[in-house]
């Protein structure tokens, strides 16, 4: 009956608080400070370290929730439709993964459009990602995850790697992963209490620079996903990027790729920032580092 209380209040408080706001009208320097403020709160669990650093030009925080020196590391993506967002409003989700997977997080803050266009984002996170191969870490006990806009750079990502012919991760995590930037086929459900699609269409026009958005680049869900790592995807069904999911769960198990696609009943857009309070949420958390603690244990 709490949960339920409490699931929907939360449902309400983005419904009159955020949603409204994220409209093409609002400009970017507004929604970015908005957002940091609706992100405070979403605050991490007690005993998680937060430490700033830079490599290259590409700043980014390492998160860490017991010893400081593990085996595992994750590289994490922050959401926000490459425009908005960074490590620092996504500090309750990321603090609530290190402490459920035990592993160090990095959370590059990627340069983000409109200033930044295709392949700003790309270039940083993959910058990040050859810093962890040179720490040392074996690539199998690296995972790639992100949310929304960072679940398709996390895709993203993993594409280029393959291309390029550098080691893969062990494993990628998307949560609600924005990977059809056409909108072609976008779920529009009334109760999708936090996107709006007009906001999220202007925002990969602003992204995609030169590039038309059904590129693979810009839209992977079009690029050639076999030999990638396995992935776990988490949606929610009240979301209008449901569809980007299972088109992505689908287009990967046909090239080949193991794939877990786990959708939440009742649940909305990456839900998951939400752990703590939130039983759902932190079930979610539980499941991916249950995933990738397979993962490992395959290697």
């Amino acid at each position: 009956m709490l949960q339920s209380a409490l699931q929907a209040s939360l449902r309400f408080s983005l419904q009159t608080l955020v949603k409204p706001f994220l409209t093409p009208r609002m400009p970017v320097s507004a929604l970015r400070s908005l957002i940091r403020q609706a992100y405070r709160l979403s605050p991490p669990p007690k005993g998680v370290r937060f430490e700033p650093s830079i490599i290259d030009g590409v700043p980014y925080n390492i998160v860490t929730c017991g010893p400081d020196e593990g085996e595992s590391a994750m590289l994490y993506l922050h959401g926000g439709a490459f425009t908005i967002g960074s490590p620092d409003t996504h500090r309750g989700l990321t603090g609530h993964l290190a402490k459920a997977t035990g592993a160090t997080l990095y959370v590059p803050d990627y340069r983000l459009a409109p200033e930044h266009v295709y392949p700003a984002a790309l270039e940083d996170a993959l910058t990040l990602y050859r810093h962890l191969l040179s720490q040392g870490y074996t690539p199998g006990r690296i995972s790639i995850a992100g949310d929304s806009a960072g679940g398709g750079l996390t895709l993203a990502l993993a594409v280029r790697l393959k291309q390029d012919k550098l080691p893969l991760p062990g494993a990628l995590v998307m949560l609600s992963p924005w990977v059809d930037l056409t909108h072609g086929e976008v779920h529009t459900p009334d109760v999708e209490p936090v996107l709006q699609l007009g906001w999220i269409k202007a925002a990969a026009e602003d992204y995609r620079g030169d590039l038309p958005l059904d590129d693979p680049r810009i839209s992977p869900v079009n690029a050639d996903l076999s030999g990638l790592p396995p992935m776990l995807i988490q949606v929610g069904s009240q979301e209008i990027l449901l569809n980007d999911a299972r088109r992505l769960a689908a287009r990967a198990r046909e090239a080949g790729v193991d794939v877990t696609l786990q959708e939440f009943d009742r649940l909305w857009h990456v839900f998951q920032i939400h752990a703590g309070p939130l039983e759902a949420a932190n079930r979610a958390i539980e499941q991916i580092a249950r995933f990738l603690r397979t993962r490992e244990r395959e290697q």
